[in-house]
């Protein structure tokens, strides 16, 4: 069986912006727990370049789109988008699951 090309994950600059200030903030709580939300959002991550579709649908997106998906790891909320054409998942978002949702 040949595998398929992985996608390429490309990300927003303020998700990415985003995400090193969450490590920044937990660094000052725990360098352990930057350490495992880093590793865990990267491995999460790198599922989704073999299964874009492997988790659910953004419920957050005012209009349903199935590009649009989302999920949650160590209280993170992580949306990102699947560009089937371009082989690209690109991820938009990072928030904390307390923060009100922000609209698209």
């Amino acid at each position: 069986m040949i595998n398929p090309k992985p996608f390429t994950i490309i990300w927003d600059r303020i998700a990415l912006d985003d995400f090193k200030d969450i490590l920044d903030y937990l660094s000052k709580q725990s360098f352990q727990a930057t350490k495992i939300v880093r590793e865990g959002v990267l491995f999460r991550l790198n599922e989704i370049k073999t299964n874009p579709l492997l988790f659910e649908l953004d419920k957050l997106k005012g209009d349903p789109n199935k590009e649009f998906r989302a999920f949650v790891i160590y209280n993170l909320r992580i949306t990102y988008q699947i560009k089937p054409a371009a082989k690209e998942i690109r991820i938009l978002r990072i928030r904390h699951s307390s923060r009100e949702p922000l609209g698209y």
